[in-house]
């Protein structure tokens, strides 16, 4: 059975897509940029913005009643290849257990000009 998860914690989808989906215990998460949810501003610096991104990413697996440890796999958008290291740094302070598979991938633009953009497929 599909369920729809949103929360008010994460910014809101803006086109015709849901924050997440759930289906028999594994939940999708479409790709969060960083926005801060309470006033739409974006942080500037790379580390900031993975926080944030991450963050957002956190309050829907709150919202499904799950958290980082149940992530399988991300996929992490970057604007430029270089902030790897920096993002990595980030990233590694929201996943502290047993790691997710990973693809990270520096693509041509990103929504809103941000620099970072996850998505995350996690499971109960």
């Amino acid at each position: 059975m599909k369920k729809v998860i949103a929360t008010q914690n994460a910014p809101k989808a803006v086109g015709p897509y849901s924050q997440a989906i759930e289906v028999n215990g594994t939940l999708y998460v479409s790709g969060q940029i960083p926005v801060v949810p309470a006033d739409g501003s974006v942080p500037e610096s790379i580390e900031d913005q993975s926080r944030q991104a991450l963050k957002n990413l956190g309050a829907i697996l709150e919202a499904a009643g799950m958290g980082y440890a149940d992530v399988v796999k991300t996929t992490v958008l970057l604007a430029d290849i270089a902030d790897f290291a920096a993002m990595n740094a980030v990233y590694s302070e929201f996943f502290t257990g047993d790691k997710p598979a990973r693809a990270c991938f520096q693509v041509a633009a990103l929504p809103m000009g941000v620099k970072v953009e996850v998505e995350a497929v996690a499971v109960k």
